[in-house]
């Protein structure tokens, strides 16, 4: 005989019921109030019965003083002036109820919902109708002593309904400030999330532009030379076959921060000042003939400040490379000290489109990028033509204590 096991409930199921049955069974604070205003009537109720049938209007000042206390959170200051009236009604027809409870409630619930203003205001005329309950009932002799502790009652009633007042304001303070710093913290990770996405970018459009535009005039090249100079094509083509695996090597290391166990992110520290000698070489060979010179120590500059200026250097010999007319020359100084890096690119490029070379292209990078990558050093990059001459000029200073390791 075999029997079929019965479905494990799924805790998440029975947690889910649980609380819709807890829900179900919260009641509202209307339903809350209409159970203390029950609460209290029903006893206040025994206490007169021998009464009621002498005096059956003794029913409708009991209600008159708690059935108000149903809406007692939705209109404190009115509900108060209900019960006050009804108390007042009963003064005048000599009655002494039980249900005069109801005025303490009242008060407090004013106190806990409303302003001090209102507060005040319902405890003066509480005040007035204490004095005159003891005129009229107190015992010959204890009339100052039942003003003062009635006056008792009334003040704790007040003070406990305005610490309920304080203690919800400061919970909704500290709830609105929790979601509020929530909100930031989610606007921070999306900063930092834009921020990442707009570094790794620059750094694509970098590796990319540069390494493809030294490719096709590597092609270009070969293609004109292939029949002239056998030797030419193939050192051609070998040099495109190696800026090819750079590029590569280069997108793996900048993609390395995505992936912690990328070999190539692991093996290869990010280009620096040591590599603009590599990328000068990489440019000649591309055929646009290099300058470069160096001035003072690099080793005190950050590994961080180091990329920036070798990633402008790439840009700016890119966009020679890419936009200046054949025969330009192109110069690259680098100034390094312990305060600042200065960076200048200058070529004698003569006819060149001046839009092109602006970064008027739509996709947003090219000197764009770089400028922003130099005010992350409270640098202002210059781009333009040089005034006097021809040729085309991008420098730059990057303050070295302006932005930490992490800035570019």
């Amino acid at each position: 005989m075999t029997v079929a096991a019965r479905p494990a409930r799924s805790p998440g199921s029975l947690t889910g019921r649980l609380r819709l049955l807890r829900a179900r069974a919260r009641l509202s604070p209307t339903a809350v109030d209409a159970l203390l205003a029950a609460a209290l009537l029903v006893p206040s109720t025994v206490v007169i019965r021998d009464d009621l049938s002498d005096h059956p209007w003794f029913l409708a000042l009991q209600a008159g003083l708690l059935v108000p206390l149903v809406w007692r959170r939705r209109a404190p200051l009115t509900v108060f002036g209900a019960v006050a009236a009804t108390a007042f009604v009963q003064w005048l027809a000599d009655v002494q109820l039980s249900a005069d409870v109801a005025l303490l409630i009242a008060l407090y619930t004013v106190a806990a919902y409303g302003d001090r203003g209102r507060t005040l205001l319902a405890g003066a005329v509480l005040e007035v109708g204490i004095v005159l309950n003891s005129l009229s009932w107190a015992p010959e002799g204890r009339v100052v002593g039942s003003i003062i502790s009635l006056t008792a009652m009334a003040v704790a009633a007040a003070v406990i309904g305005t610490n309920v007042r304080t203690r919800r304001a400061y919970l909704a303070t500290v709830e609105d400030r929790a979601v509020r710093l929530e909100r930031e913290r989610d606007q921070r990770a999306q900063l930092a999330v834009a921020d990442e996405r707009a570094r790794i970018a620059r750094e694509m459009h970098d590796i990319v532009s540069h390494n493809l535009s030294v490719m096709v005039a590597l092609a270009d090249g070969a293609v004109f030379a292939q029949f002239r100079s056998p030797d030419t094509t193939t050192a051609a083509m070998r040099q495109i076959s190696g800026t090819g695996r750079q590029a590569l090597t280069d997108m793996r290391r900048s993609l390395g921060v995505l992936r912690a166990d990328e070999p190539d992110a692991l093996r290869h520290p990010m280009p620096g000042i040591a590599q603009l000698e590599s990328l000068a070489d990489q440019v000649r060979a591309a055929g646009l003939p290099t300058r470069l010179a160096l001035y003072g120590d690099p080793s005190p500059v950050p590994a961080a400040a180091q990329l920036t200026v070798y990633r402008l250097v790439q840009e700016a010999l890119t966009n020679t490379l890419k936009h200046a007319p054949a025969g330009t020359r192109a110069e690259v100084r680098v100034r390094c000290s312990a305060e600042a890096v200065a960076v200048e690119v200058t070529d004698d490029g003569a006819g060149t489109d001046r839009t092109a070379r602006a970064g008027g292209s739509p996709s947003g990078h090219g000197i764009p990028g770089m400028r922003e990558r130099a005010a992350a050093y409270g640098a202002t990059l210059e781009a333009g033509p040089v005034p006097h001459g021809g040729g085309w000029r991008v420098s730059a200073s990057l303050g070295l204590g302006t932005a930490g390791e992490g800035a570019a």
